[in-house]
């Protein structure tokens, strides 16, 4: 692996992080209401499980694996977009647009993570 791959390897280690530190800050700020809590359970979890199988494909022991873990990236954005999509922010400007930004990044790992699938097949 070259310096370049190594570091873009690591930039999408924190890119996750990020993303999913991100989540938790976002939910803390939601009013707490039945759908917000159960539906933000789910969306942590996903949103945490990004970063977490990602790690686990950099560390992977066989190409299979690799592919594996890479479609539970893939998985795991795209389940975290949807959980956002039904978060209610009871329409409060500052609130959606963050809510917004978090949907735009999952969708953007959806694609990376997809890009990542098409090339190493």
């Amino acid at each position: 692996m070259t310096k370049t791959e190594k570091s873009k390897q690591y930039d999408l280690e924190d890119r996750t992080l990020v993303f999913a530190k991100k989540v938790r800050a976002f939910m803390k700020k939601l009013p707490k209401t039945l759908t917000n809590i159960e539906d933000g359970k789910q969306l942590i979890k996903a949103s945490g499980s990004v970063g977490a199988n990602y790690i686990e494909a950099n560390e992977s022991l066989s190409k299979k694996d690799f592919l594996l873990r890479i479609k539970v990236c893939r998985k795991e954005a795209k389940e975290s977009r949807y959980w956002l999509k039904l978060i209610d922010t009871e329409e409060k400007h500052e609130l959606e647009s963050e809510r917004q930004d978090s949907e735009r990044e999952a969708g953007a790992l959806t694609s990376i993570f997809g890009s990542i699938l098409s090339k190493s097949i």
